[in-house]
């Protein structure tokens, strides 16, 4: 599903035009990254969890050359599925 799909079906089941279920999603997704990029995590209590996880600096190997490379630290976005989300995948 791609983003057109998911307003669509967003104004369909909430049963508003397209143009408000696009700003209405673009607001949603504009809130969450706000969130991870101030450091908060955004807790969707069913549904599931986005937080930032800091990976620490480490030493990879270049397949190519096969010679040691320095990777840096750097800050990821994670999402944990929610039982309820789980549930109704496994179902």
């Amino acid at each position: 599903m791609n983003k057109t799909e998911l307003i669509d079906k967003i104004a369909k089941g909430a049963g508003i035009t397209k143009v408000d279920a696009k700003k209405a999603l673009d607001a949603t997704t504009a809130a969450i990254k706000d969130a991870l990029v101030a450091g908060d995590k955004v807790q969707l209590v069913g549904f599931g969890t986005f937080a930032v996880k800091e990976q620490p600096a480490r030493e990879g190997i270049n397949p190519a050359t096969k010679e040691k490379i320095a990777i840096a630290a750097k800050k990821v976005a994670k999402f944990k599925a929610g039982a309820d989300l789980v549930d109704a995948v496994n179902a």
